[in-house]
């Protein structure tokens, strides 16, 4: 690849040219026979259209319409090849601290124990986290049910911010709070990650996980480098839990369902992922401990000496062009329609296969 300047990103394409030899040779050799054909026995070349109702097309018209669209399919094939100029040198940046938050969207999130509720109160925690982060790369997973990656670890945090006043419990349409789905998803996206980099998961919810071995599955995660820290939302007191259409969920006995912070499960998660387990509240201090304590690497993520070169693809250019000569067509077509007084399926068309052009025209 030149290091300026105009190229195609994937030239290989224009392999594609050579199908145009065989088109031609297809075209002239169905040509050749249409004029040989049985029909000619029986009728003059002049009085066949009218015996028929179709017309054979001029040599010129049959190979301008090839012309036509060879350079159709040259344009489509440049558009593949992917033509592309002008460029933007990044900076690459060292492997650092990465924290990927687990928020937790299930419906017992709703509960307005805290101020606005469960999930405001935690969307607010997020907005803080960001605002305060000056060295980790962040990532967002909601979960409920079903794991859903917001935004994958990132150095560009306005991902997480836009998506966030969309996050509620309506993300989920299968209710219930599996950890283990959102930590199987998270594996995943770290993984991703350099060898070298600094990995913890923040996992904000208000407890109440019933599954089994997950104190073991976090250990198993600490053991790999991987810590888990926890920002309980909620109270000891609980509130009901709110239903789809704001009433309130009631269980199988038609009581309203109660759900409260379990900060005992929630301190034993923490403690088993080897990180910090804080309530969240109305200051900075929580959030601030959360980021000290993922900031655990020796070097902070920092702009290197290595650069990469992002090149500004302009494939769409070709393809514009194609759609413009092809607009010309349709319109032409519904005019003759319009004129003949039919629809434009029975319109005159030229038959690609046989290069004749039929009509409307009804034998008396």
């Amino acid at each position: 690849m030149p290091e300026t300047g105009f190229h195609f990103a994937q030239p290989h394409w224009f392999w594609g040219l050579l199908l145009v030899l065989p088109v031609a040779w297809w075209l002239r050799r169905t040509a050749a026979r249409a004029a040989k054909g049985p029909v000619h026995r029986y009728a003059d070349p002049h009085l066949l259209p009218h015996l028929t109702g179709s017309r054979a097309l001029k040599a010129s018209e049959r190979w301008g319409r090839f012309l036509a669209w060879a350079g159709l399919w040259l344009l489509l094939l440049t558009a593949m090849a992917g033509p592309r100029w002008d460029y933007e040198d990044v900076r690459l940046f060292h492997p650092g601290d990465n924290l990927l938050i687990l928020l937790d969207v299930s419906r017992s999130m709703e509960v307005n124990d805290v101020a606005p509720s469960r999930l405001g109160r935690a969307r607010q925690e997020i907005q803080d986290l960001v605002a305060l982060n000056r060295r980790l790369r962040l990532g967002l997973i909601a979960f409920a049910s079903v794991p859903h990656v917001i935004s994958p670890v990132t150095e560009d945090t306005r991902t997480i911010m836009l998506a966030l006043p969309a996050l509620s419990s309506d993300l989920a349409r299968l209710q219930g709070s599996r950890l283990h789905e959102a930590l199987d998803r998270a594996e995943i996206l770290l993984d991703a990650l350099p060898a070298e980099s600094t990995r913890s998961l923040l996992l904000i919810s208000d407890g109440d996980f019933d599954e089994p071995e997950l104190l073991e599955r976090v250990r198993l995660l600490a053991e790999r480098g991987v810590r888990l820290h926890v920002l309980g939302v909620g109270t000891a007191g609980g509130g009901e839990v709110p239903g789809p259409r704001g009433s309130a969920l009631v269980d199988a006995g038609g009581q309203p369902v109660r759900s409260a912070l379990d900060a005992d499960q929630l301190s034993r998660l923490a403690e088993a992922g080897g990180g910090l387990y804080r309530r969240a509240d109305y200051r900075d201090d929580d959030t601030a401990d959360i980021l000290a304590a993922a900031s655990i690497s020796r070097s902070p993520a920092q702009a290197g000496d290595e650069r990469t070169r992002i090149w500004n693809d302009r494939f769409y250019l070709p393809v514009l062009l194609a759609v413009l000569l092809l607009l010309p067509r349709f319109r032409g077509r519904a005019r003759s329609a319009a004129r003949a007084g039919a629809p434009p399926s029975t319109a005159s068309s030229a038959s690609p296969v046989t290069g004749r052009v039929t009509g409307g025209v009804s034998g008396r």
